[in-house]
């Protein structure tokens, strides 16, 4: 069956492309019975996200805020919806490395700065089942390395 990878520490959030932040924030809050959290500007992805809590896991509403943005892009292709499943890791740069002598592709070599004090990576969706997926680890801990 290959290598047995026990990298990921927990299901982090799951993210959801949304056209329009404001209305998917009411309706979300609406269905969930609680206010987002917290909205802010990812610049490097071009999005402006939202985050809600519930249960221990967040739900990530992320809008584009830039038309050639990897959302944007998403939007045009599939509409809304679930855009990726991010999962929490203890050394995002070592996981990555891992991941990909164990055959996964990465969209990005390097992790980056992402929303809610997260340094993120991505493995592609080729190469998991068509499911993007965000790994993803607390920045503090990043650069205390």
């Amino acid at each position: 069956m290959g290598v047995k990878l026990t990298i990921m520490e927990k299901l982090e959030h799951i993210g959801i492309a949304v056209k329009n932040l404001d209305q998917a924030n009411a309706a979300f809050a609406k269905l969930l019975g609680r206010e987002h959290y917290k909205i802010e500007e990812v610049e490097s992805e071009g999005v402006r996200t939202s985050f809600f809590e519930i249960g221990g896991v967040k739900i990530e509403l992320l809008e584009a805020n830039r038309g050639d943005s990897p959302v944007a892009r998403f939007i045009e292709k599939r509409g809304e919806g679930i855009h990726h499943l991010a999962f929490q890791v203890k050394n995002i740069s070592q996981s990555l490395e891992t991941y990909r002598q164990a055959g996964f592709e990465t969209i990005n070599d390097t992790p980056k700065r992402g929303a809610d004090g997260k340094m993120i990576s991505f493995l592609h969706p080729k190469s998991t089942g068509g499911v993007l997926i965000e790994l993803c680890e607390d920045a503090t801990s990043f650069s205390s390395r």
